[in-house]
């Protein structure tokens, strides 16, 4: 069924590009009002911003949305990942600036909102994307593949210079919690020599090491280190997910990634809503609820992972 947070939560923190501090508000929403944001500093035009994949402005560092009247907002896959993850399908999200605060880089904090405020069955049917064949994208090395699949999995592959990091391959399906369990407290990761030259073309202006995990060559530059030996990998399957919600509806499929970013994913949802015979729609039943992310999460499962 459709759902919705039990109250409202209130956050404040600073963006990643901008440095600027941002407040975000999230508010429970009617059934079928999916999920949108309010760009509240905007007055002058449209400021509301539906969450879906056809609204995608830009992906360089993070995944934007923007509307006809231009209003934008940005750094939304943490939160995006966060209301899949725990099984959110209708929230109205204020936001005071033009990105979202960055948090500790991971999902950790928004998990833990949504769980204390409680996920609200609205007694609606929710409907589900089920992928009917395999689609795939290509971007530089970048890959990106959709097939069919009985639950929501995700195959994820990176490789990096980097000693730190090296080649990192991992595969879960998205039920039972396992958003919050494996992938919620997973941190944006770059790697030093990056940091300077981005933050000379304007960007990350607001990144540290207590909003992302830093390496270089074999040393990751935050104190106690990595949370879990293959963060970095996690991480790229929590950006997946948020990055695949914004096909407006659960999916039922098995995504792969390969060295996958936030315009591959984009592109690989343009093409599956392109191709009419590659999907269907159908009605979530109870078997169907029980395999997709968020399903059975409650408050002890949030005490044990983040």
């Amino acid at each position: 069924m459709q759902t919705t947070i039990g109250h409202t939560i209130s956050l404040t923190g600073k963006g990643l590009h901008t440095a600027r501090a941002v407040r975000l508000t999230l508010s429970p929403a009617a059934v079928g009002h999916g999920i949108v944001f309010r760009r509240t500093d905007v007055t002058d035009r449209d400021n509301l911003i539906p969450a879906r994949f056809d609204n995608v402005s830009d992906t360089l560092l993070c995944t934007r949305i923007a509307n006809a009247a231009g209003a934008s907002v940005g750094t939304i896959e943490h939160l995006m990942a966060a209301l899949s993850g725990c099984g959110v399908s209708n929230v109205l999200i204020d936001v005071s600036g033009p990105e979202l605060p960055i948090m500790d880089g991971s999902a950790r904090r928004f998990v833990r909102e949504i769980v204390q405020a409680g996920v609200r069955p609205l007694y609606q049917p929710v409907h589900v994307l089920r992928v009917l064949k395999r689609i795939e994208v290509s971007q530089g090395d970048a890959v990106a593949v959709l097939e069919p699949s009985d639950g929501m999995e995700i195959d994820f592959a990176i490789e990096f210079a980097d000693a730190a990091i090296g080649a990192q391959e991992k595969s879960l399906g998205m039920a039972n919690g396992a958003f919050v369990h494996e992938l919620a407290d997973c941190r944006t990761f770059c790697r030093a020599e990056d940091v300077a030259l981005m933050q000379s073309r304007g960007l990350a202006l607001g990144g540290d090491l207590s909003n992302a995990v830093v390496v270089q060559g074999d040393r990751v530059l935050n104190q106690g280190g990595f949370r879990r030996a293959d963060e970095c990998v996690r991480h790229k399957m929590l950006d997946a997910l948020g990055d695949l919600a914004l096909a407006g509806a659960p999916i039922l499929g098995r995504y792969t990634g390969i060295r996958a970013g936030h315009g591959v994913t984009n592109l690989l949802l343009r093409k599956l809503f392109a191709t009419p015979d590659a999907y269907e729609m159908v009605p979530a039943t109870d078997a169907i609820l029980r395999r997709l992310p968020g399903a059975g999460v409650t408050l002890s499962d949030l005490q044990q992972a983040v």
